[in-house]
């Protein structure tokens, strides 16, 4: 992944020229000026006309050589057809969102591009995207619900990839500690209550004592029991867990001020501040796996699916002995999903070319190598309800045991339990999660509490939400 992006966002552009090379390595060497200077390509016009095929330029950001290499992949999708004919449009990362308000200015805006996740409803709001929700009619099957990013109920996108927030352990530090493994079944999630008894058991000072224990000495712990990953976008699944949230459901209230969702936090921090079955973490970096699990100072840790394929394998390789299970639930059962958007911009007169290739390109097939890596988990729900799909996907070295992973994964991904990211539905989340990360910086560190941090910054997280601040 690429540091400083949005968790989605950075997913979809870290991995793209793994996927890109996965499915493209083909001897079309075809590239076009645009991805080979990263100047932008005109505004299609329409040149539909029996026998021609119709244009389509695809934005996406990277490096000129991501841009060929992904033109490579649409060359694939040239080729297997007479009516669309697909440009590809690398913008390097850093100016990807202004050059894209650049063209829409200029009314010179690709037909379909990428768009990070906290744009998504901006530009809804703005006019700026299509409605897509027509993309998979007639097909055999559509991506699960929650991958909808959705504007006054109108589906105006669908992620590129699925990521769900998961739970991760050590299965040698449990077996040490004669410690039964989490559960991977949702009808079996512990309460916040087992999971932090649990933690405790599992968590060892220098002289083998655990809290709770006559001599336990917090400052000298070497095995830690737990982690929960602070981010503030993964944070909301605790508020909402414990009957709260950050948002309302349209997203147009702030809910974060709500007693059930400042408890949900401090819960949270006091896995260090009073528990102390967990290391300090100041919510900065997106590295949480590397820092426990994979370092080996805890024995589980929660993040999101990606870390199969992006940590967890290599370490698996050098002898790490993982398993996944459900996250534990504070009130009701929540997990997270995500994943970066692909769109179809209001300016094109090619609306269902457009779609055609996204719908392609978006593909299970074109995105192979992520999925069995781990990376990346289908959108399409045939994937998750199709036990021969199911099992072409996740019987392979790269996962946990296929029943283990299958309930823990691919049935928890399409449970009840999922909520979208607030990325899917509302506007100006990287304002207010930034804003958030700042407040509740000495909350980690016990200098203050959630409540007052957050009550303290209420006006200036709402301002945040609404563009104001």
């Amino acid at each position: 992944m690429k540091a400083g992006k949005a968790l989605g966002a950075g997913i979809l552009s870290g991995v793209l020229a793994l996927s890109v090379i996965g499915c493209g390595n083909n001897d079309n060497n075809t590239n076009n000026a645009a991805s080979k200077t990263n100047e932008p390509a005109k505004a299609t016009e329409d040149t539909s006309k029996p026998g021609k095929k119709v244009k389509i330029v695809y934005s996406m950001w990277g490096s000129a050589e991501e841009g060929n290499t992904t033109q490579k992949v649409a060359d694939k999708f040239n080729a297997s057809q007479d009516k669309i004919e697909v440009e590809v449009q690398a913008i390097p990362w850093e100016n990807y969102m202004t050059k894209l308000n650049t063209l829409a200015t200029a009314k010179q805006l690709p037909d379909t591009g990428m768009l990070r996740e906290d744009g998504v409803v901006q530009w809804s709001s703005q006019g700026m995207l299509n409605d897509v929700s027509s993309m998979y009619d007639g097909t055999d099957s559509k991506p699960l619900d929650s991958l909808a990013y959705k504007y006054q109920g109108k589906t105006v996108a669908y992620a590129a990839a699925n990521e769900i927030l998961l739970l991760y352990y050590n299965k040698d530090m449990f077996d040490k500690a004669g410690v039964a493994y989490p559960p991977s079944a949702l009808d079996k999630a512990w309460t916040w209550d087992e999971f932090v008894t649990t933690a405790k058991k599992l968590t060892n000072d220098k002289n083998g004592k655990h809290p709770g224990d006559d001599g336990f000495d917090s400052q000298s712990i070497v095995q830690f029991g737990a982690s929960v990953e602070n981010l503030p976008w993964q944070l909301e699944t605790w508020a909402l867990g414990n009957g709260g949230g950050f948002y309302s459901g349209d997203g147009t209230e702030v809910r974060i001020g709500e007693d059930a969702s400042m408890e949900a936090i401090q819960k949270v921090a006091d896995l260090y501040l009073k528990d102390h079955v967990a290391p300090l973490s100041v919510g900065q970096t997106d590295d949480g796996i590397q820092r426990t699990i994979i370092a080996g100072t805890v024995a589980m840790a929660t993040n999101g699916a990606w870390n199969v394929g992006t940590s967890l394998n290599t370490a698996k390789k050098e002898g790490l002995n993982y398993g996944v299970a459900v996250l534990p639930y504070m009130k009701d059962k929540v997990t997270l999903n995500t994943g970066g958007a692909n769109v179809v911009f209001s300016q094109t007169k090619h609306p269902a070319e457009a779609m055609e290739w996204l719908k392609w390109y978006n593909s299970e097939e074109n995105n192979w190598g992520l999925i069995s890596e781990g990376i990346w988990m289908p959108t399409l729900q045939k994937w998750y309800t199709d036990e021969t799909l199911t099992r072409k996907w996740v019987e392979n070295p790269n996962f946990p045991p296929y029943e283990e992973y299958k309930s823990a994964v691919v049935d928890y991904a399409q449970s009840s339990a999922v909520k979208p990211a607030s990325w899917f539905y509302t506007n100006h989340t990287t304002e207010f999660n930034t804003l958030l990360g700042s407040i509740l910086g000495d909350v980690w560190t016990g200098k203050t509490t959630a409540k007052d941090a957050i009550t303290k910054n209420l006006d200036a997280l709402k301002a945040a939400h609404s563009g104001n601040n």
